[in-house]
């Protein structure tokens, strides 16, 4: 759910000649497509439909704009060594006013899907209407730096020029946005405003009106059932591979939907899908059995890395409705409490199979550099302890329970909540399960209910002093390995402050206020280490404060089918850039 820059492209600038040109380079596939093998089907699955096809209104995490804006984007990491470089931006930037001001020149001859040019219009319209406060994009928040907006100027049909209101860590992250045709968002924009932008691209919208920057383009959507992309036809006259052939390979993707995480294995494993994610040592167990009685011809390697993911639970701030939950809900004893009653190691034993590790910070497993800098500083684990849990909740008031076993207030009142998570993702509603356990044991009533993702994120995402929910068990993904801190979850007044998302964005805690100074500072710091050290800090305010509980990070497994080719060397692969570029995938 965190919007991150799309990790899916890299260039070898060429000569002047051939500068329209961008060449992935030989070393990012173990296994070079020298045959030039081309056409077919990747074919992955889902287990959440679509919300919509525009990219100003989508908030889910995988999403039909995300899968089409592959391939865009001005800048992208090399995943042999996390460096920034020029991908649809022609050359490196050209810094100057003390690291706040990047000019940067567009490389020409690009064409969205439609046929027209891609332009500086093209990044300004986007950068206008995501900044659109009316509009509510998911990415809003990642163009503003202090409360202070980040500027996008066209300083020539194909030069773009960046100021930032303070230097930034991320800044090449940032500007890596990809960019939607003016002729279309801005045409509509300048003539209707925010309301036009969100009325268009819905999932009723015919493909043919599609129009994409990146590799993929929508072919069609069948609702709750598949939607199938097709390749640019313009991307590959500016995407070559090593060799000089267009990019990609592939002919067409497709995402079927599917009723859970089950499903999606019993897909992988039946031959009719080529990848899944690997949840937990049965997966594994099962995919090695059909791999070796010769039912499925597959690559399989365990234990890759730790996840890029974070799995939590965030307890709603804002309840006007129901005063005697909002207050319990910011009382800091009760959160930590509820960490307390948080069975981690179960979570990883019978959730995970024993293949993962316990979480009590936002940052990702994977960033190990981070998690280090922060327990140095001191940052608390508020570790499995039912005992402590409930001398915290007596603190309260909870010390009486009822002939149920449920602690009561002085009223009679029982402690509960209810407490939801997305249908069909089974390690979660396992966790969820879990954690209910637990709680039960120290007199918490705690009402489990898995329900649509898409409903879920609404009301997680909304604002007010009156939000939908009590608690959500809910995951992030995506965000930087550059500050891996979420520009949209920590500072107050971001779409994903999900603990406290008032009308008025205001922090309503001192250590809110830490934090997201921590973030800012932290952001403009550009030496890598004292950054680490401010993320630190971070950590120590998060882990006090306990906004919001986490709770487990899985390894990272890769599965694919072996009819795939084209994915990194073994050691390349972790699961921050994954095990493969889709560009450079193939059909053997």
């Amino acid at each position: 759910m965190k919007k991150a820059l799309t990790l899916a492209l890299a260039l070898t600038v060429g000569t002047a000649a051939a500068q329209s040109a961008f060449v992935w380079p030989a070393a990012w596939t173990a296994e070079q497509n020298t045959a030039n093998k081309r056409g077919g089907e990747l074919r992955l699955s889902a287990i959440s439909d679509f919300k919509t096809m525009n990219p100003f209104t989508s908030s889910e995490a995988d999403s039909i704009p995300d899968r089409m804006e592959t391939g865009a984007g001005l800048f992208t990491q090399d995943p042999r060594n996390d460096e920034f470089i020029p991908y649809m931006a022609a050359a490196p930037a050209v810094v100057s006013n003390n690291n706040k001001r990047f000019v940067v020149k567009i490389r020409q001859g690009m064409k969205f899907s439609d046929g027209q040019a891609i332009t500086a219009d093209d990044w300004v319209t986007t950068w206008k209407i995501h900044t659109d406060d009316k509009v509510g994009s998911n990415s809003r928040d990642t163009f503003f730096l202090v409360g202070k907006p980040i500027t996008v100027k066209k300083l020539d049909t194909y030069t773009l020029q960046f100021d930032f209101p303070q230097p930034s860590a991320s800044a090449l992250s940032i500007m890596s946005y990809a960019p939607w045709p003016d002729h279309v968002f801005g045409k509509a924009y300048r003539e209707g405003g925010a309301d036009a932008v969100k009325k268009m691209w819905g999932l009723a919208t015919p493909a043919s009106q599609i129009v994409s920057p990146g590799m993929w383009v929508v072919d069609s959507y069948r609702a709750g059932e598949r939607t199938v992309f097709k390749k640019n036809p313009n991307w590959g006259d500016w995407n070559k591979d090593s060799r000089g052939q267009e990019l990609p390979y592939l002919n067409t993707m497709s995402v079927r939907i599917v009723a859970d995480a089950n499903a999606s294995l019993a897909a992988f494993l039946a031959g009719q899908i080529d990848t899944v994610g690997m949840r937990n040592a049965d997966d594994l167990a099962q995919t090695k059995k059909a791999i070796d009685n010769g039912s499925l011809k597959a690559f399989l390697k365990a234990n890759v890395s730790p996840q890029a993911t974070s799995q939590w639970i965030t307890f709603n701030w804002n309840k006007a409705s129901d005063p005697a939950k909002q207050k319990l809900f910011r009382d800091v004893r009760f959160r930590r409490a509820m960490s307390h009653i948080a069975n981690r190691q179960a979570m990883v034993q019978l959730a995970l199979g024993g293949l993962g590790s316990e979480t009590y910070f936002s940052t990702y497993p994977i960033f190990k550099q981070q998690i280090d800098a922060g327990l140095a500083a001191g940052a608390p684990q508020y570790k499995y302890d039912l005992a402590q849990a409930s001398k915290l909740l007596a603190q309260i008031g909870y010390t009486k329970k009822n002939a149920q076993g449920y602690l009561v207030d002085k009223s009679g009142k029982v402690l509960e909540f209810n407490l939801s998570t997305n249908a069909g993702n089974t390690v979660r509603e396992q966790l969820g399960r879990i954690f209910a356990d637990e709680a039960k044991k120290v007199g918490v009533k705690v009402n489990f209910t898995p329900i649509d993702f898409n409903t879920l994120v609404g009301q997680l995402t909304s604002k007010g002093e009156n939000r939908p929910f009590d608690a959500i068990l809910l995951g992030l993904s995506g965000g930087s390995n550059i500050w891996s801190f979420g520009s949209n979850v920590v500072p107050c007044g971001t779409n994903l402050h999900s603990y406290n998302n008032p009308t008025d964005g205001k922090c309503a805690t001192s250590q809110e206020q830490l934090m997201t100074k921590l973030y800012y500072q932290g952001d403009a710091e550009l030496n890598d280490a004292k950054r680490r050290a401010i993320g630190g800090q971070l950590m120590k305010a998060e882990g006090e404060l306990q906004p919001v509980i986490y709770l487990v990070g899985g390894n990272y497994h890769v599965a694919f089918n072996e009819r795939l080719g084209g994915e990194f060397a073994a050691n390349m692969m972790d699961a921050y850039y994954g095990h493969r570029l889709q560009a450079l995938t193939f059909i053997k």
